[in-house]
């Protein structure tokens, strides 16, 4: 492996794997069981792929804070509630979702986590909390949960009303670090992230935001998806864990064109490309990022490509990582808990 040439060495890489078949056949690793502590704080992730790139590998983008017994939900994507329940978390303890933004890889498993909710018997109300469209996005899944609500209030007898269980909050995408969320020990602060560019911002009403947890002494700031950000950057000043995003440009860019010839992205390759390349962090910018927020542990995660793992082991993104931040770095895998 050489500096010098790193798409030779990430098409090397990527060919190996093909060549294995574990492209196709990977399976991923079992979850360990959460170790909730009985005091402080602690995360962990259930899904770790960037996307979109939907894989047997890593789970599509989500991750749960832990304090005591109370789960606190950050994004949702597919495969996010199979990985609780792996894990030995209840997923009808989960009472507030955060999502970072609307993206379907990180939230294809609200529908299928409020369905669970209230069909596992969960009576008090879940709140999803998320930047413009969260109330869309809510409105639509209880709709969908409202066919099963009709057989089983029928069949069961039950009470609960799907709609009533469930309410979506949106949070402001703002400059300046805000508070949206506070209990008895935990407040949660948002802040709009570089993810959506400035002209796509003119026609969409949609954000994107990074999230920071702080209970008991700690903190954690997980960056969603994200070009540098100067105010992810703020948001995360003197953080514990920051939890940020990671993709290998050059390895990427192998694994793309390998999906585009096998049929993927056939609408506009080059369009997705340009999004892909342009609103995510490459690994050198994370370290970067971590270092001028002054972090003690940078948690490389929503890992791009990602999927191609084995053979892209976990120093392949380390190492540049490092040329920008002498702290902490972890790989983040599904199941890990910090």
């Amino acid at each position: 492996m050489t500096d010098k040439d790193p798409m030779q060495y990430a098409r090397r890489q990527v060919l190996r794997v093909l060549a294995a078949g574990a492209a196709t056949s990977a399976m991923p690793a079992v979850l360990r069981a959460a170790q909730v502590p009985s005091t402080g704080m602690q995360a962990l992730l259930l899904g770790t792929q960037g996307g979109p790139n939907f894989n047997l590998v890593r789970g599509e983008t989500a991750s749960v804070v832990i304090i005591d017994k109370r789960l606190y939900m950050v994004d949702c994507g597919y495969g996010a509630l199979a990985a609780l329940v792996r894990a030995n978390l209840n997923y009808r303890d989960v009472g507030q979702v955060f999502l970072t933004h609307l993206h379907d890889d990180h939230v294809a498993d609200v529908v299928s986590l409020m369905g669970h909710q209230w069909t596992g018997g969960r009576v008090a109300q879940t709140t999803i909390y998320g930047p413009a469209g969260t109330r869309r996005l809510v409105a639509a899944a209880i709709a969908y949960n409202q066919v099963n609500e009709q057989i089983r209030l029928v069949d069961e007898a039950r009470s609960a009303r799907v709609a009533d269980l469930f309410k979506a909050q949106e949070i402001a995408a703002t400059t300046a670090p805000k508070v949206i969320f506070t209990d008895a020990e935990l407040t949660v602060r948002a802040i709009e992230n570089s993810h959506y560019p400035a002209e796509s911002k003119q026609r969409t009403p949609q954000r994107s935001v990074a999230l920071r947890f702080d209970a008991r002494g700690r903190s954690i700031v997980f960056s969603g998806d994200t070009a540098y950000s100067a105010n992810l950057v703020n948001l995360a000043r003197g953080a514990d864990v920051l939890v940020c995003e990671a993709m290998h440009v050059a390895a990427t860019r192998v694994s793309f064109d390998e999906r585009v010839k096998a049929g993927a992205y056939a609408d506009n390759p080059e369009g997705i490309w340009a999004h892909i390349v342009g609103t995510h962090t490459p690994l050198d910018v994370a370290g970067r990022m971590a270092r001028e927020a002054g972090v003690r542990t940078l948690v490389l995660n929503h890992i791009i490509p990602g999927g191609w793992e084995p053979t892209l082991d976990d120093e392949f993104y380390r190492r540049e990582a490092a040329r920008e931040f002498a702290g902490e770095i972890i790989v983040g895998r599904d199941g890990l808990a910090f």
